[in-house]
């Protein structure tokens, strides 16, 4: 697969199809693998131009909230995107003022739940500027990891500060890797964590990415109809899984006193 930056991009919503791998190493081997869609929205363009097929911010049997993101913040306020936006000016960044396009699930007949997003963030001429990891957990909680300066297809490292599985400690390292081809039509992001002992867990998640239209909707919400509400249940049933297997139990520390990782 190439790794060259998506420029230029097509301006309309995308939708992926594909698969989200999950693989625990030690002190057991644990893996599993599912069918998954996402969405990639070009923020900027959907903020000046309209969403087309995509319900935005209000009830559809697939939908995008920006309240589901960043400081919840609605769209009579900006949004997520104004947001990002303040989050990258607090931190110095000024020239990611191209397209932005969101990777992230939707909400699915109303419910949603997010495990990851992520945010690139481009320059005018479309080389990629920084990247935004937005981490939920079933707490409730969130936190981000501003990669800055990255290139797709470079490994990059943040350090571990946010509470995300009780089987994991908090302490380590991620290492990121990002491939969309340039032609956007795949992409893939790889999130593998390394314990003060070294690697413990990798995931990725990725697929072919084709315009959302009501059509390809309609596919996605037939064949898995269920989508989100299936990624918070399996969380839990694999986390029942590792509790019966015996893996060290980690309870929840306070979260990280800023809200961003750089």
């Amino acid at each position: 697969m190439s790794v060259s930056p998506p420029n230029p991009a097509p301006l309309q919503p995308l939708i992926g199809f594909g698969q989200v791998r999950h693989t625990r190493l030690k002190p057991i081997h644990h893996d599993f693998h599912y069918p998954t869609y996402f969405l990639m929205l070009p923020m900027r363009s959907l903020q000046a131009h309209g969403s087309g097929a995509l319900a935005r911010n209000h009830w559809a049997p697939l939908s995008f909230y920006d309240t589901d993101h960043g400081d919840g913040r609605a769209a009579d306020r900006g949004g997520a995107l104004a947001w990002l936006d303040e989050l990258l000016a607090g931190e110095g960044i000024g020239d990611a003022t191209g397209e932005v396009w969101l990777h992230a699930y939707p909400r699915v007949l109303g419910f949603t739940f997010k495990p990851v997003s992520f945010w690139y963030c481009h320059r005018p001429d479309g080389s990629l500027r920084a990247i935004v990891a937005e981490v939920n957990n079933t707490f409730g909680e969130r936190h981000c990891y501003l990669l800055d300066s990255p290139s797709f297809g470079q490994e990059l490292r943040a350090a571990k500060v946010f509470h995300v599985s009780p089987f994991c400690p908090v302490e380590g390292a991620y290492r990121f890797r990002f491939m969309i081809t340039p032609d956007f039509q795949r992409t893939v992001a790889r999130i593998d964590f390394d314990d003060a002992a070294g690697p413990l867990i990798e995931t990725s998640v990725g697929g072919v990415l084709e315009p959302l239209t009501a059509q390809s909707a309609r596919r996605a919400l037939l064949g898995y109809p269920m989508m989100t509400f299936g990624i918070a249940f399996r969380i839990h049933w694999h986390a029942l899984k590792l509790f019966v297997k015996k893996v060290p139990f980690f309870r929840k520390p306070p979260p990280p006193v800023h809200f961003t990782t750089r």
